[in-house]
């Protein structure tokens, strides 16, 4: 029987983003493909150094070892490399004993159009072309940053999120940008008990939330995953989201409201294993101390062209 990647939590990652290849990509971009080739095969043997998202992987994947005979997790490797220049990608994933047995190799083509045929539930990579496609077509999707000297790895999995524009839609932050806080707040004071809408990475909390009750204890804790919003919102914005979460049926574990201070010395002492935002500011400050992902906006095709959702 064909195996099943229904109800399963799937993470597409990169090459690049599971395993340091700055090197690699230097030599890619100033010397060319056949250099780039040359290189790979000869270093073939040598093991790669974790990459922003090995910690992220290697976490969830011990999610299988808690649940014997049934996967939760699997992983994904899409590659723009081809089969030939891949063997030290497998090597080093033998090396680590990371559980990844699946590969895209696309040999350079755009890798947005394998996501669906994986059922790929959140796509990590370095390469923006690549993250933005996925983000259109509608699966939540980070462009990683260089991992922090000295990043945790605690053993609770843990992953923190900003709100607008990534669990929830961008259409409240687009009043906050084009209009300003205080029509900001008079909009969420006014639809305090209406649901935001879902952003891009709302169905991947759900997900994490299906995931955390499998490991409930007694005392309602789910102790292998742990989850925290991290958001600019403060009152009288919070009561909107926690309405919504509470509509949603979704629990986060910790919710820190920062009212505009910035987000580095709480996502310092979470430790989350991966931080996702959107604003390159926000995401440019917490990369220096947490592994860090930056969401893209969705982009609309109108009248043959590409257009930003104005945030």
């Amino acid at each position: 029987m064909p195996f099943s990647l229904d109800n399963l939590l799937v993470i597409g990652i990169s090459s690049r983003a599971l395993f340091d290849l700055e090197a690699e990509e230097t030599i890619f971009q100033e010397q060319g493909l056949d250099t780039y080739r040359q290189h790979q095969l000869r270093e073939e043997s040598s093991v790669l150094k974790p990459g922003a998202g090995f910690a992220l992987v290697k976490a969830l994947l011990k999610l299988n070892e808690l649940t014997p005979g049934h996967r939760l997790v699997e992983v994904v490797i899409m590659s723009r490399n081809s089969s030939e220049t891949s063997l030290r990608i497998f090597n080093s994933i033998t090396h680590y004993g990371l559980d990844i047995t699946r590969a895209a190799l696309s040999g350079g083509a755009p890798l947005a159009p394998y996501l669906l045929a994986f059922n790929v539930s959140l796509f990590l990579s370095l390469h923006e072309d690549d993250v933005q496609a996925a983000i259109n077509s509608g699966v939540a999707s980070a462009m990683l940053y260089r991992l922090p000297e000295n990043a945790a790895d605690p053993e609770q999995i843990r992953i923190a999120f900003d709100g607008d524009a990534v669990i929830f839609s961008d259409e409240s932050e687009r009043i906050y940008q084009e209009h300003g806080v205080e029509a900001f707040e008079q909009h969420e004071r006014e639809n305090a008990l209406k649901p935001l809408p879902e952003g891009p990475f709302a169905r991947l909390l759900l997900a994490l939330s299906y995931l955390q009750n499998n490991f409930k204890t007694p005392d309602g804790r789910a102790f292998p995953l742990r989850t925290a919003l991290v958001t600019a919102r403060a009152s009288p914005a919070h009561e909107r989201v926690i309405r919504t979460l509470r509509a949603w049926n979704i629990a986060i574990d910790e919710t820190f409201f920062m009212g505009g201070v910035n987000k580095s010395a709480v996502l310092a002492a979470f430790k989350p294993h991966m931080f996702f935002d959107d604003q390159h500011g926000h995401c440019l400050h917490a990369s220096n101390v947490v592994p860090t992902g930056r969401v893209p906006v969705k982009q609309v095709e109108m009248n043959g062209k590409q257009n930003s959702l104005i945030k």
